[in-house]
C-alpha cells in the first residue's frame, strides 16, 4: 500500500515517514518546506514532491501516487494565525478542501490531524470528544473548519476517515528556533545556550504533553487495522503536566536555568487535558511512553543538531 504524506517533511511527518518505511510500505511526501525540512527526509527511499496544498495540480498529483493519505500539512501556531488569520484559513482551510476534493472520486482513506484548540472556551478538563468547542484564535478555527469538511466530504461520498485532535506533540525533528517554536522545543534550546526561558501566566497550566512516537504508533495502528471513526479522536493521554513541571525537570540538565514569568497571551487556553477514554478503546494495547525520558531524548536531540 502507498501512503501518502502531506507535510511529509515536517515533524510529525517525517516520524512517521521513517517508522512506515521500516514496516515496508511505500511512502509519497507532498511538502513545500515552508515548515518542514528536506534534512528531515533526505536519506529516505521516498517519493518527493515539492508542492502545496493549496496548489490543485500539486495535490492531483500527489493524489496519483497514494492509495492512503495522512494529511498533517498545514500552518500551525497560534500567534501566527492571529497575526495572519487570512494565511492561515487559506492553507489549512483551503488546503485540505482540495485534498478532499482530489481523493473523493477514487474513495482513498484519509487521516486528519486536528488540534485540541478547538475546545477553546471550554475550561471543563479532562475533555471528551462529545464536549462543546469554542475557538479563541483563527488557527483553532480552521481545524474546526477542517473537521467539518472532513465530516461533510467523508458522509457525502463514502470515504473512510478519521480525525485526531492533536494535544502538545513533542519530539525530535521538531525545530526549537522559529519564532513560532512550541514550549518544548524552544526551551531546549534557551536552556542549552543558557538563555532563559519564559513562561506566559503563572505556570500551573496543565498540558496533556503527547511524545511524537506515540502518536506514530497511533497513525500507524489506524492504517495497518483500517481504523475509521466518525466523529474526531482525542490523541491524548490525559497525562497532568504543568508548564512549570517541564520547567523543574529541566533544571536536571540546566541547574541554573533561569525563569521569567509574563503575562498571558491571547488565545492560549489554560489547560489542555484529554480523558483518554475513546483513545483506548480503539487502540488498547498502545500507552504512553514515560514524559520524562521523551524530554530528555528531545534535549539531547536539540543539543546534537542545534548547538555547536
Amino acid at each position: 500500500m502507498r501512503i501518502g504524506i502531506t507535510g511529509g517533511a515536517g515533524f510529525i511527518g517525517s516520524n512517521l515517514t521513517i517508522e512506515l518505511i521500516k514496516l515496508g510500505y511505500d511512502v509519497t511526501i507532498l511538502d513545500d518546506l515552508s515548515n518542514g525540512d528536506i534534512k528531515n527526509i533526505e536519506n529516505l527511499d521516498v517519493d518527493f514532491i515539492k508542492g502545496s496544498i493549496i496548489d490543485k495540480n500539486d495535490v492531483h498529483d500527489f493524489i496519483s501516487k497514494t492509495d492512503y493519505v495522512v494529511h498533517l500539512a498545514a500552518r500551525g501556531s497560534v500567534p501566527r494565525s492571529i497575526e495572519d488569520p487570512v494565511g492561515t484559513f487559506d492553507i489549512n482551510v483551503l488546503g485540505t478542501l482540495n485534498v478532499l476534493e482530489a481523493l473523493r472520486d477514487k474513495k482513498i482513506p484519509i487521516i486528519f490531524t486536528s488540534s485540541s484548540s478547538v475546545y477553546g472556551l471550554n475550561s471543563k478538563i479532562p475533555k471528551n470528544e462529545k464536549d462543546w468547542l469554542q475557538p479563541i484564535s483563527p488557527y483553532a478555527a480552521s481545524k474546526l473548519s477542517c473537521e467539518s469538511l472532513i465530516s461533510g466530504w467523508s458522509n457525502s461520498y463514502s470515504i473512510k476517515s478519521l480525525t485526531f485532535r492533536l494535544f502538545n506533540v513533542f519530539g525530535e525533528n521538531q525545530k526549537p528556533n522559529s519564532p513560532y517554536s512550541a514550549v518544548i522545543p524552544k526551551w531546549c534550546l534557551s536552556a542549552l545556550k543558557n538563555s532563559s526561558i519564559e513562561i506566559f501566566g503563572d505556570g500551573k497550566q496543565l498540558r496533556d504533553f503527547t511524545y511524537v512516537g506515540d502518536v506514530v504508533r497511533v497513525i500507524v495502528d489506524s492504517i495497518e487495522n483500517q481504523v475509521s471513526q466518525e466523529s474526531p479522536v482525542n490523541l491524548a493521554f490525559n497525562q497532568k503536566i504543568s508548564v512549570n513541571e517541564i520547567a523543574r525537570l529541566l533544571t536536571k540538565l540546566v541547574p541554573d536555568l533561569h525563569v521569567n514569568y509574563l503575562d498571558n497571551r491571547p488565545g492560549d487556553i489554560r489547560d489542555s487535558l484529554s480523558d483518554g477514554y475513546l483513545l483506548n478503546e480503539l487502540f488498547p494495547k498502545i500507552k504512553p511512553t514515560n514524559f520524562e525520558a521523551n524530554l530528555f531524548k528531545t534535549f539531547s536531540w536539540i543539543k546534537s543538531n542545534f548547538v555547536s
